[in-house]
């Protein structure tokens, strides 16, 4: 295994903050790892090029000398769903599937961040969960700990083993910092999930309070 696919529960749930953190701690035991977002809807023009805030966060976090367009070979302008925002592009999977094996020859490990969560359509006939698939990589789920999160960690993680991708198991990202009963919906999540809860990043956090036992450095094996 040398690389691992970041989904999560929903829009803005903390795949991004995870995917930072996770970045930072592998740096620290001395692995080198690659950024990739395959797919990104919502940018801005900096020095003439359409680039995504979540792609540029990670690039920093992994002191990234890449070129942009490596770590992020589709950038759509408009911040809503892939299919509706690329207005026309095609996306080429096998480009997707050559630039992740591209950086995995590099590096010890790829951290690959999808778009949205699980089953966003990334054009008409591609969601998340099919790019997943093709990538050949375990799948890491983020769970936004806010109101709702419960049902939607749940249908999430139903739908990842229901596809046949392999599973790592979820982290869970305070991004209300206000949830009622928090410690108890974390209790609830991993009662009622079948994977192991890696760890908790709670809001503002730079790091990931991993449970016992947890070796993220196996991940680059």
């Amino acid at each position: 295994m040398s690389g691992i696919f970041v989904t999560g529960t929903d829009t803005d749930c903390g795949k991004t903050t995870v995917s930072v953190a996770l970045l930072n701690a592998l740096f620290e035991q001395g692995k080198s790892v690659a950024p990739f977002k395959p797919v990104a809807a919502g940018a801005e023009q900096i020095n003439g090029q359409w680039q995504n805030d979540d792609a540029l966060r990670l690039m920093r976090a992994a002191d990234c000398s890449l070129p942009y367009e490596a770590v992020n070979p589709y950038c759509f302008q408009q911040a809503i769903s892939p299919h509706l925002s690329r207005e026309g592009q095609a996306i080429d999977v096998q480009r997707l599937l050559a630039q992740s094996n591209a950086l995995q020859a590099e590096h010890d490990l790829v951290l690959v961040e999808g778009a949205g969560g699980w089953l966003v359509p990334l054009d008409e006939q591609m969601d998340v969960a099919d790019l997943a698939l093709q990538l050949e990589l375990p799948v890491l789920l983020v769970v936004g700990l806010r109101l709702g999160c419960l049902n939607h960690a749940r249908l999430t993680e139903k739908a990842i083993l229901s596809s046949g991708a392999p599973y790592l198991g979820w982290i869970g990202s305070v991004v209300d910092s206000n949830m009622l009963a928090l410690d108890q919906n974390i209790a609830t999540l991993e009662e009622k999930l079948e994977g192991a809860c890696l760890g908790v990043l709670s809001n503002g956090a730079s790091g990931i309070r991993f449970r016992q036992g947890v070796d993220i450095t196996m991940w680059c094996s």
